[in-house]
């Protein structure tokens, strides 16, 4: 049983979809540089457009995939939602607000309040919720794949959300891997990664429409190295990417662009470089968070919707702010390249050494 993309949607500091993709091809960042988050010191932010209630933005956005899709409701899909925060901005205004953790609830706090409340406003036949940080949504996919494959599923929605919380911004501040500036993965002189805040939703069947790209292969490993750090020898996103490519039944030669990890972090940039540089040659790269930033447990979801596009309009995503490459072994596509593009392979890499890539083609 073959597995198919046929429906998506973001939500994201670059507007939606179409907001997205042309920030991309243009190179325009949507990076805000604000100071409200560390007390007056500035840090890099993937803000979304002003919304009400982040939940509500979340059921918009799933609201738009059934309405572009081939289904009438979603009472025989299955939800896969990935997040890495879950509910902890609303405990947080509880805290902020109270100024105490006395009225906070447990039940708002979770992974799966997001996918309950999904659940409430569309009636899922069932859900999943999967929380392993930066690999949340890619591992959501993962799951899909898996599931269509042995006919678990006929429909299969994957939604990777996270929202902007005071306690990651200040936990990643405190590794020292915050910019104060636009994030420049690969840049020989980037100064770190921009946290930042996301929804994205893929609508994964077992049909094939004429509008559809094909979930080829999907591949994990685990480091087992450092609580934070990868593997210096890359050895997890080596053998991620290639089991994602041997799932897919291709070889390092058949994927024409990778969408990395790309945080503009020292330790994610130069060890996946040298994971790419060890399997492909002169495959086309870029990393589409020097655009949204690091969505967090929406990234995998999110990269893997601009894959979809790069594959639809056969038109490499550049990488913005390139202005130097530290390691000039990889193609990193300094504009976007018109490119009869029919596989991609998009990496998620993660705390704890957990890797996951995801291989979509053209069907």
């Amino acid at each position: 049983m073959s597995a198919y993309i046929n429906s998506y949607e973001v939500a994201c500091d670059a507007g939606d979809t179409a907001g997205l993709m042309d920030a991309i091809y243009n190179k325009n960042s949507a990076i805000s540089i604000d100071t409200s988050y560390l007390e007056g010191e500035a840090v890099g932010l993937g803000i979304m457009p002003k919304y009400d209630d982040f939940y509500e933005t979340m059921g918009d956005v799933v609201q738009k995939i059934l309405d572009k899709s081939n289904l009438n409701n979603f009472h025989n899909t299955l939800l896969i939602l990935g997040s890495s925060v879950g509910g902890m901005q609303e405990s947080e205004k509880i805290f902020f607000r109270d100024k105490n953790y006395k009225n906070l609830d447990p039940k708002r706090h979770s992974i799966h309040v997001l996918s309950d409340y999904l659940t409430d406003r569309f009636d899922f036949y069932d859900t999943r919720s999967i929380s392993t940080a930066c690999t949340s949504s890619a591992n959501a996919l993962l799951l899909a794949k898996r599931l269509i494959d042995v006919d678990a599923y006929e429909n299969i929605l994957v939604v990777g959300a996270d929202a902007l919380c005071y306690t990651t911004v200040h936990g990643f501040h405190y590794l020292s891997v915050l910019s104060n500036e636009k994030c420049r993965p690969f840049d020989k002189e980037r100064s770190g990664m921009n946290v930042s805040e996301a929804v994205a939703g893929l609508l994964i069947q077992n049909i094939k429409t004429t509008d559809s790209i094909e979930l080829k292969g999907v591949g994990a490993s685990s480091d087992a190295y450092h609580m934070t750090n990868p593997d210096p020898e890359a050895k997890g996103a080596i053998s991620c990417m290639s089991a994602a490519i041997k799932d897919a039944g291709l070889t390092p030669n058949d994927i024409d662009y990778i969408n990395a990890h790309g945080t503009a972090t020292v330790a994610n940039d130069n060890v996946e470089a040298f994971a790419i540089e060890s399997l492909f040659d002169k495959t086309y790269v870029s990393s589409t968070k020097a655009i949204t930033g690091h969505t967090l447990g929406a990234a995998g979801a999110i990269e893997a919707v601009v894959s979809c596009e790069v594959l639809k309009r056969s038109l490499i995503a550049p990488q913005t702010g390139l202005v130097e490459a530290e390691n000039k072994n990889i193609n990193l596509a300094s504009e976007a390249v018109k490119y009869e593009v029919k596989n991609v392979i998009s990496n998620s890499f993660a705390f704890g050494g957990n890797n996951t890539s995801i291989v979509m083609g053209v069907c």
